[in-house]
């Protein structure tokens, strides 16, 4: 796996004070009470966001949800653990269709995604890559700070606006995360789907969708709920709206300026995380009998276990 250096741009040492004031109030609210490992300014794979497709057969269902942070434990979750275990019901009523999908997806890895992010590899920089990482990270912010504020983890909230304002402006746009490498501020992300868990809605069949990879329905749902949190698609690229009312960087009449923007960004980061993760899990595939039950599987535990924490 192709492994990022830590990066500490000496200029940031210029702004440490200057963000004192901004420290200070988070942590008399709560916020910076949270216990991480030291790290770089680049995203760990648990501030990635989902890559569309599966990759090299990927046992963790693709980095689609970030892993949930554990104080308590370390351990990773087990593709390889036999169905039932961790407690978790692998529902599966459509698994004839979902086998099919689950192969188009990494089909349209190998020939198609896979060396395209070679050759944006080779192009782009590793640090700008992460950079790229970063800045993604930081535009879904508020739909993180909402889920936190909708199941009451309202340190998590403070967290969420500390990070924001720390990286958007000191970390160039989130290019750097900052808040992370100097203030240690970091916490579980939250989304929709488990919101939706939070309050007793139940997964539902499990989905395996073209392009899109696993899912549960509530989960689908709730990738929806995060979009339609999310500001960006309101006020700079209207996607969710067509009322001339609502101020928009873009005109809600540039349908086909809107989408194009849309799905370039979209394809930039699915393109961009695939890079970072060229050498992950390369022998999967050859490691076990039943691919498509390893990667159900550990998608479903990792799900149950962000809604328990």
């Amino acid at each position: 796996m192709k492994t990022t250096a830590a990066y500490r741009p000496a200029c940031f040492r210029r702004y440490e004070y200057g963000l004192f004031l901004v420290v200070l109030l988070i942590v008399l609210s709560g916020c910076a009470a949270q216990k991480v490992s030291t790290n770089s300014l680049a995203p760990t794979t648990e501030q990635t966001a989902r890559p569309v497709l599966l990759a090299d057969a990927n046992p963790k269902a693709l980095p689609s949800e970030a892993p949930v942070y554990d104080a308590s434990s370390e351990e990773p979750l087990d593709p390889f653990s036999k169905p039932g275990e961790e407690g978790v019901e692998e529902y599966d009523p459509w698994e004839p269709l979902n086998t099919k999908f689950f192969e188009f997806n990494r089909q349209l890895d190998r020939w198609i995604l896979k060396p395209v992010a070679k050759g944006y590899n080779f192009i782009v920089p590793n640090i700008v890559q992460v950079g790229v990482s970063n800045i993604f990270y930081n535009s879904r912010a508020t739909p993180r700070f909402l889920n936190n504020m909708f199941q009451g983890k309202f340190t998590g909230a403070g967290i969420e606006v500390g990070r924001f304002l720390i990286n958007t402006t000191v970390g160039i746009g989130g290019f750097f995360d900052v808040a992370q490498h100097y203030f240690k501020l970091t916490t579980p992300e939250e989304d929709t789907g488990q919101t939706l868990g939070f309050y007793g809605v139940p997964p539902g069949p499990y989905l395996m969708i073209p392009i899109l990879g696993p899912y549960t329905v509530r989960d689908l749902a709730g990738y929806a709920g995060d979009i339609a949190l999310n500001p960006i698609y309101w006020l700079i690229l209207p996607t969710m709206h067509n009322v001339d009312s609502i101020p928009t960087v873009v005109s809600i009449n540039e349908r086909a300026l809107t989408y194009g923007i849309s799905l370039a960004a979209r394809g930039t980061e699915v393109v961009n995380e695939r890079s970072l993760n060229l050498e992950k899990f390369q022998g999967v595939e050859e490691s076990t009998l039943d691919l498509y039950a390893a990667v159900r599987n550990a998608y479903l535990q990792k799900r149950a276990k962000a809604i328990r924490e």
